[in-house]
């Protein structure tokens, strides 16, 4: 059988070897998925939760071997994983106690339809497709599995080629703690793998990575009409104005734009920093900067550690080389500081929406300043972007306007991230962000399908669903249009009813 041979980023040491599935195999382990949803389904929600709670203990007590094989897969550093790994069980806890509540039949108003009773209801959508990325490939996928698990349905996950074995090994130990069999599966591969889950029949496909790639899963979904969640790529700007704590902004800058490398969907890409304090930034901000440290895998003491993919590390050089050549200035790191896989955190300023470095999803250790001349300039360049996902600001009392101006899923105030680690916020963006939310109860109802039920209560004098009609239907029906949607008042429209009734 093919393998994948997962090498270390940070030494090309083998780490491991996984199975390149064949499309006949993804079918069957959907088909394996389809018998299991209906038990797993069948259950109630406490039942699920006490499973899921189960899962999330046995992965609890796993974390430290999962944050060795994550850090060794990934390249990022050991306390990365550790942070990934508490995320995980994060999400896994909030949708399992969650789910009740949020997928509970409710009431709604029958409107006109007063001898009505109207219900929305959920029900598992059955099987799940999850296709994960390699950046976070732990916390990502399993920020859509836990939801679509707790709302009752069963997955199969196709993780990144370059991070299959945490995978692997995470859906080894839910099938050891979840009582029925099959609910989780993993399948690896390549390409090929994930488009044929995308076209198997599954209900639904949940995918995070690339935009180019997303698009190439919606074709493939299109073939059975399967609905797809798109969690895609992002450009998140940070405004920074003239009132804000300029220390506390650098520091959640390089936070936000350099932790796992700069490798995230929501990293920090550009900043937009008022003229009066852009300088007394940037210096705090290279001062910080200065002071990370890189290590290899597994390093307790490292801030950064090798990139995960050699194919970003080109990209990342080319937005570099880009930006230098139409004029931006390096501060500190820049090109001539790429070592093999190792990249080092770079600052640019003298930036401008010309450079790839402005438009373009970078996904590196890179934080380009701009300089604006107002709020309104800092606001239209922000929104300037085919992404839609996260973004930030810092500022005094006008922060939360500010963000309310940005066209993005997520904003952070006087913070960066914020959105991504609360389980009770939905997660997703606009543009080529993608579409649909995981996490949060819109995370629930996602992997649901919604059933909207009228149950006629009583019968009225005139119905508007018949053919049978008194013959002074058409006064009546003048009458309640006047009554209910004219001029009418309450107490009218009530004598109104009283008289048919």
């Amino acid at each position: 059988m093919a393998e994948l041979v997962i090498k270390s980023p940070a030494t090309g040491a083998e780490v491991g070897r996984a199975p390149i599935l064949s499309p006949a195999e993804v079918d069957a382990a959907v088909a394996r998925a389809r018998v299991a949803s209906g038990p797993w389904g069948a259950m109630t929600f406490a039942q699920r939760s006490e499973a899921l709670s189960d899962f999330r203990r046995a992965l609890a007590n796993a974390a430290d071997e999962l944050a060795e094989l994550l850090s060794a897969e990934n390249g990022k550093p050991l306390a990365e994983s550790y942070v990934e790994l508490i995320a995980t069980l994060s999400h896994v806890g909030h949708a399992a106690t969650r789910a009740e509540k949020a997928l509970a039949p409710r009431k709604v108003s029958p409107g006109i339809l007063a001898n009505f009773r109207a219900t929305i209801s959920y029900a598992p959508l059955g099987v799940i497709g999850v296709i994960g990325p390699w950046n976070y490939p732990v916390q990502t996928p399993v920020g859509s599995i836990a939801y679509a698990l707790a709302a009752g349905n069963a997955v199969v996950w196709k993780p990144s080629e370059l991070t299959p074995l945490i995978a692997v090994r995470i859906a080894e130990i839910a099938a050891a703690t979840l009582p029925v069999r099959d609910t989780l599966q993993v399948v690896t591969g390549a390409g090929e793998t994930g488009a044929a889950l995308a076209r198997a029949a599954v209900d639904k496909i949940a995918f995070t990575g690339s935009a180019a790639t997303g698009k190439r899963v919606m074709m493939a979904a299109a073939e059975r009409l399967t609905p797809v969640l798109l969690e895609l790529g992002g450009k998140d700007p940070m405004i920074v104005t003239d009132d804000a704590d300029l220390e506390k902004a650098a520091e959640a800058c390089v936070f936000g734009g350099l932790t796992n490398n700069g490798q995230a969907c929501v990293s920090i890409e550009r900043v937009y920093v008022a003229a009066a304090v852009h300088d007394k930034f940037v210096d705090e901000l290279a001062k910080q900067v200065r002071e990370l440290k890189p290590g290899a895998a597994g390093n307790d003491s490292a801030d950064f550690g090798a990139m995960t993919s050699p194919g970003q590390v080109k990209i990342v050089r080319d937005h570099l080389e880009d930006a230098i050549a139409k004029g931006a200035k390096v501060i500190v790191g820049g090109p001539s500081e790429i070592e093999g896989n190792y990249i080092k955190p770079t600052i640019l300023t003298n930036v401008d929406h010309t450079m790839k470095i402005m438009v373009e999803e970078t996904f590196g250790p890179v934080i380009p300043v701009a300089k604006v001349n107002s709020l309104d300039e800092a606001v239209r360049l922000a929104n300037d972007s085919k992404f839609g996902l996260g973004s930030s600001v810092f500022a005094g009392s006008q922060a939360r306007a500010i963000a309310d101006r940005i066209r993005a899923g997520m904003t952070s105030v006087n913070s960066v991230m914020g959105f991504a680690g609360i389980p009770s916020l939905p997660f997703g963006g606009v543009g080529d962000s993608g579409f649909g939310r995981i996490h949060g109860d819109e995370g629930l109802r996602e992997f649901s399908r919604v059933k909207s039920t009228a149950e006629q209560t009583m019968s009225l004098p005139i119905n508007m669903m018949t053919f049978r009609q008194p013959k002074n239907a058409v006064q009546r029906l003048k009458g309640m249009i006047h009554q209910v949607y004219g001029d009418g008042t309450v107490a009218r429209v009530q004598d109104l009813v009283r008289k048919w009734l």
